[in-house]
């Protein structure tokens, strides 16, 4: 796993967001924990119920779910762009919910960083107007702001575009403009909400190599919405799965796949093969290979470990997120997952 730290960057407890007239009297009305019978009978639509996480510095925490799960306005409410109706949100220790609209703004012009499904780049403006845009809301002079812009659009690659304005650019490319326009700010946390998927399934995979080349450079505290599994796999430390407004269980890739909790987490993650969630720190052993072996990253998983087995390789030397080789891992524990030794 990318992360080492254990300290907890944002808590949510007992989160809460239902529709309906006068909600939140409503819902205080009912109790602590009203049943989805309830609730309708009130009523009321719930979005979020009862929902409890914790997002760990470092990491990238992923909710995931179908259409109408709930996990869109879940990170609404985490950021506060939405008020949930009842809980309790903890930033860095500070509760969100006693926070001025004053003190969220500046927050998240200052320490929260987001980026959604639509770019809503401003059609007016450069790459490097974009992307220097939140700055100049922070009032920082012109100069500063615009070389700190050019550092990012470097970062996300897309040196030599600073002069093109949005229509000028791709899907992808436009996107690029918005994660930069996000990070310009140097965020602490970082929400994500459907970033890749309007993109076609290359430039898609592409954005997602890009955005954990990005996460080994910067160590953000990313909360990364989608409802693709694949694309969890890829990119989670931990994963939340949500249904109805209920998260239904928190893991890791292998764990979720390994260890359902839930029948619908069972059945959702049913057709996924082991050793395209299974990473290779989860098998591998201590030590260096004895010999020179070919390398491969512990975040890796076991289906991208394959090709060097069949390669002719008998074991790999797997290496941390700074490319210091920790552990081995071998053909035989890889052929003992896949035909179901371990699980």
């Amino acid at each position: 796993m990318s992360m080492t730290d254990t300290t907890e960057k944002l808590v949510c407890r007992n989160v809460w967001k239902v529709f309906g007239a006068r909600a939140q009297e409503a819902f205080a009305g009912l109790g602590r924990d009203p049943s989805l019978e309830r609730l309708l009978s009130a009523g009321l639509v719930p979005a979020v119920r009862a929902v409890d996480l914790s997002v760990r510095n470092g990491e990238i925490f992923v909710i995931m779910g179908l259409s109408g799960s709930g996990k869109s306005t879940l990170v609404r409410c985490l950021s506060r762009l939405i008020e949930p109706t009842a809980g309790e949100i903890l930033f860095n220790g500070q509760n969100l919910l006693a926070a001025t609209d004053g003190e969220m703004i500046e927050l998240r012009r200052h320490k929260m960083g987001m980026v959604f499904q639509h770019f809503a780049l401003l059609p007016h403006l450069t790459v490097l107007e974009n992307v220097a845009f939140p700055l100049e809301v922070q009032g920082i002079d012109r100069a500063k702001r615009e070389a700190r812009a050019r550092e990012i659009i470097t970062l996300v690659g897309l040196t030599g575009r600073e002069s093109s304005y949005p229509r000028q650019l791709s899907g992808g490319q436009q996107q690029r403009v918005g994660i930069a326009r996000s990070l310009a700010v140097e965020p602490e946390l970082w929400f994500l909400d459907e970033p890749f998927s309007a993109l076609d399934p290359l430039i898609r995979r592409e954005l997602q190599d890009e955005f954990l080349r990005l996460q080994s450079a910067l160590r953000k505290t990313i909360v990364f919405i989608t409802h693709d599994f694949d694309e969890a796999i890829r990119l989670a430390d931990r994963i939340a799965i949500m249904k109805d407004g209920v998260i239904e269980q928190i893991g890791t890739p292998e764990d979720l796949v390994l260890h359902p909790a839930t029948d619908y987490v069972r059945e959702f993650t049913r057709a996924v093969p082991k050793a395209k969630a299974v990473r290779v720190a989860s098998l591998a052993h201590p030590g260096a290979p004895a010999t020179d072996a070919p390398r491969i990253p512990a975040r890796a998983t076991i289906a991208e470990a394959g090709t060097a087995f069949l390669n002719g390789a008998d074991v790999l030397a797997v290496t941390d997120a700074d490319g210091r080789v920790t552990g081995s891992l071998r053909r035989e524990d890889v052929v003992q997952l896949i035909l179901g030794g371990a699980g």
